[in-house]
């Protein structure tokens, strides 16, 4: 009794199709578009920007501060006197100015 090749040439496509099918998902797992590696590089964009989030925030309520200094309702002399000589870059003749 002779075998005839035809089983075995199709299972060897077969595993050689399975075996290309495996690869090509692991590789979409790893580097495509929803990948781990995008991921990670998702993860490290969302950190930065929550950091310079936070400095604008800062930013955000040291401007209010000043506002509110220099308003009607609240005026800082000492603030509005440093902000006028840091505009006309004017100093007093008694004063020492240190850069």
């Amino acid at each position: 009794m002779t075998r005839s090749s035809r089983p075995a040439l199709g299972g060897a496509i077969f595993i050689s199709v399975m075996l290309f099918a495996g690869a090509y998902f692991t590789f979409a797992a790893v580097q495509g578009d929803h990948g781990l590696f995008r991921r990670i590089q998702i993860e490290a964009q969302e950190e930065e920007l929550i950091r310079e989030r936070d400095r604008l925030v800062a930013e955000l309520a040291e401007i209010r501060n000043k506002t509110t200094r220099l308003s009607n309702e609240f005026l800082d002399l000492d603030l509005l006197d440093e902000r006028a000589r840091m505009v006309l870059g004017r100093i007093r003749p008694d004063e020492i100015v240190f850069r």
